[in-house]
């Protein structure tokens, strides 16, 4: 699994039939900067993922990609190869909280 910000939504009305209903989230995905274990930076690519949680614009959340994604959330018979499985509350590195409540 991997962690990610949603960065916005993909419409698609012309799909495959078993994509019917299912939203489509615009994912960034977030590492742990190397020179400041305190902090996120932005991974270099951005994915589109099958929601299975209700997840929205700005939240943070983990993701799965490949067989694994098919694995949540009914998707088994859907073809799909990233998927939104929860939204974060918070993280903590290093015994550092870089993200979420308290």
């Amino acid at each position: 699994m991997f962690l990610a910000e949603v960065i916005g939504q993909v419409v698609a009305t012309k799909k495959d039939e078993s994509m019917t209903g299912r939203k489509l989230l615009l994912v960034r995905p977030k590492l742990v900067d190397e020179a400041n274990p305190a902090k996120f930076r932005d991974g270099v690519n951005t994915i589109v993922a099958v929601d299975t949680v209700g997840a929205g614009e700005g939240e943070l959340v983990m993701f799965c990609q490949g067989s694994s994604a098919r694995q949540a959330g009914g998707l088994r018979q859907i073809p799909v190869d990233a998927a939104v499985v929860a939204i974060v509350d918070s993280v903590d590195v290093l015994g550092k909280k870089i993200y979420g409540g308290s």
